[in-house]
């Protein structure tokens, strides 16, 4: 597992994830991460009514906008950095939505493997 802070799981420069919404931890559109993100909010995702619906049932409602937080809320098909390790769990319980692998930073590798993101990548 090599983590670079401006590398990708491939190895690769960072990509942008999101700027519409933006994401990010520091809300950049990069799934960049330091010692200030706990969650570890790197793995881009694109989410799926399955991975919200799961995600409010295990606390995180991730589909309710809080402006005080500039957060619009998310709809299927918008994608967003995700922390790593609510990735992993969704992965271990069927409903990991797919990931971009050259938007997601190379620190997820210490929660999940390349196989199971590449597995789950977004085609195209």
């Amino acid at each position: 597992m090599n983590v670079n802070p401006d590398r990708n799981v491939l190895g690769t420069e960072l990509e942008t994830c999101c700027t519409s919404p933006m994401t990010g931890f520091f809300r950049t559109g990069v799934c960049a991460t330091g010692p200030q993100d706990r969650g570890t909010h790197v793995v881009c995702a694109r989410v799926t009514t399955e991975f919200l619906t799961y995600t409010k049932a295990q606390g995180n409602d991730l589909s309710t906008a809080v402006p005080s937080a500039n957060f619009p809320g998310l709809k299927p098909g918008d994608k967003w950095c995700l922390c790593a390790s609510r990735w992993k769990e969704a992965l271990d319980d069927g409903v990991a939505p797919p990931v971009d692998l050259a938007a997601t930073h190379s620190s997820a590798l210490k929660f999940v493997s390349l196989a199971d993101l590449q597995q789950h990548a977004i085609s195209g």
